[in-house]
């Protein structure tokens, strides 16, 4: 794991298991913020609003909902899916604010109330063997690409978060892939390709 400041001055981290990293070399932050918060966060309607994550990995689309959060005072249930956990020393040099470290450093399993108006739960399992017991009014899908993580895009998963969304619930993506966007149309998902963050052109929007 090494970890990269990019080119927005936030930090993300460059994983050798997979080849790739884990935010946009072109401003990991403002990829969060345009793909994850703005297209799903602050556009779902639900409130109080439950939050799906697939992939946790630097905690940084958790970190900026969680701020998101306590400025609309929008009571928010965040519960993200992480198989490969990030190490104690990458989380240190990735940022040194305390409430950014504790979003990684609290137990697995158990959901946690981070600030008034922000719960978290992380589940160290495998997406694909995962269950869910609640209905989610926005998912984030921030799975490593299609060409190195193609078991994480496929149709049987995209139903079973489909299953696990209320009616007008938002997913969205950075990947604007076309066969993404025709999976998630078979599924039974309305469509609708957006402006992506610096670096990419577009990203994909699907409501339930």
């Amino acid at each position: 794991m090494l970890v990269k400041t990019t080119d927005d001055g936030s930090k993300t981290v460059y994983s050798q298991r997979f080849g790739e990293h884990y935010g946009s070399t072109f401003g990991a932050a403002g990829e969060s913020k345009t793909v994850f918060i703005d297209a799903g966060y602050t556009a779902s309607k639900a409130d109080p609003v439950s939050v799906l994550e697939i992939g946790f990995g630097t905690g940084l689309n958790a970190y900026l909902t969680l701020r998101e959060a306590e400025r609309m005072q929008r009571p928010t249930y965040y519960e993200s899916v992480e198989l490969y956990p990030l190490e104690e020393s990458i989380v240190r040099e990735l940022s040194d604010d305390e409430l950014f470290r504790k979003l990684h450093f609290i137990p697995w399993e158990q959901p946690t109330k981070i600030s008034p108006n922000f719960v978290l739960h992380k589940r160290n399992v495998d997406l694909l063997r995962a269950t869910f017991t609640r209905k989610f009014d926005v998912v984030y899908f921030d799975a490593f690409s299609p060409s190195v993580q193609p078991e994480m895009w496929s149709r049987e998963l995209f139903a079973e978060l489909f299953a696990a969304m209320n009616s007008q619930a938002l997913l969205t993506t950075y990947c604007a892939k076309g066969e993404v966007r025709r999976t998630l149309q078979r599924v039974g998902f309305v469509t609708e390709r957006l402006p992506g963050p610096p670096g990419k052109r577009e990203m994909l929007r699907a409501v339930k």
